[in-house]
């Protein structure tokens, strides 16, 4: 096991919150199991975080403050993890993600984010209007560590409806694309992830407005996430959220069903060329 000074705290927020956190936890005379028990995690995911290979959710870090008798300097350095990297309109949203038991998104252009490759989020990434290399990459750290939701112990459901133009428009090159629904088809596998696609035929439908994400806690929807232009913003206003999810349904219903939907990803998959 490494040990302090192998961790080096200025490399990246992530490296930090591990330091700190280690540092904190031995100071308060505790092991991980110890740690572990007090906050209801595993010591072996205690272990990852420390080592800098997991990255740390919002509750964890807030358990760690409890535990460890700290005002809020875990969740503060948590909040750098991730929440740095990303655009100013879309942090209100990711900590209602965080937060949340079940994620239902509709995305009518774009694979959603959380289930997007490194390669072709960084072509999405690079396509914003003066955006220099280095915040391109900034973000899509941050992007990529949002996709730790899926290695919690208790991960969301996570319910996905596509366009079929998502998985046949190619975006960057063929391999990126390739690569991208082979993701896709991989993480279908897990079992709290559902993707179903609103084939062409389905045209016109209500989705066609936007795409959006809604969030839920035990099944109360709470939040949401609508595009908008130019930008995205997060909302929680019961008539919005109300419209939002008779929306969601209706483009549910268009939709083919989950093995069907696998099917057109592979499909498309053979049809992308070198």
């Amino acid at each position: 096991m490494p040990s302090d000074c192998e961790i080096d705290p200025y490399e990246s927020p992530r490296a930090l919150f591990a330091f700190e956190l280690r540092r904190h936890r031995q100071a308060a005379g505790l092991s991980m199991r110890q740690l572990g028990e007090r906050i209801g995690y595993s010591d072996s995911l205690v272990n990852l975080v420390e080592l800098c290979k997991r990255a740390p959710s919002r509750q964890f870090a807030e358990l760690c403050d409890r535990a460890l008798g700290l005002d809020g300097t875990m969740a503060r350095l948590h909040a750098a993890t991730t929440w740095r990297r990303a655009p100013e309109y879309l942090r209100p949203w990711l900590e209602e993600e965080e937060d949340a038991t079940s994620l239902r998104t509709w995305q009518p252009t774009l694979v959603p984010g959380l289930l997007q490759t490194e390669e072709y989020a960084r072509e999405i990434l690079a396509t914003w209007p003066g955006i220099s290399t280095e915040r391109v990459e900034e973000r899509l750290v941050g992007r990529m560590e949002r996709q730790a939701i899926f290695q919690r112990e208790t991960p969301p459901d996570f319910t996905v409806i596509i366009d079929e133009d998502v998985i046949t428009h190619v975006i960057g090159s063929p391999k990126i694309m390739r690569d991208q629904l082979a993701h896709l088809l991989e993480m279908a596998q897990h079992p709290q992830v559902t993707i179903q696609i609103v084939p062409y035929a389905a045209r016109p439908h209500c989705g066609q407005a936007g795409g959006f994400v809604i969030a839920e806690r035990h099944g109360h929807p709470y939040a949401a996430f609508a595009d908008a232009q130019p930008l995205g913003r997060t909302f929680d206003e019961r008539k919005l959220m109300a419209e939002l999810i008779r929306r969601y349904d209706a483009i549910r219903a268009d939709a083919v069903p989950f093995k069907e939907s696998l099917r057109l990803i592979e499909e498309a998959v053979s049809r992308i060329g070198a």
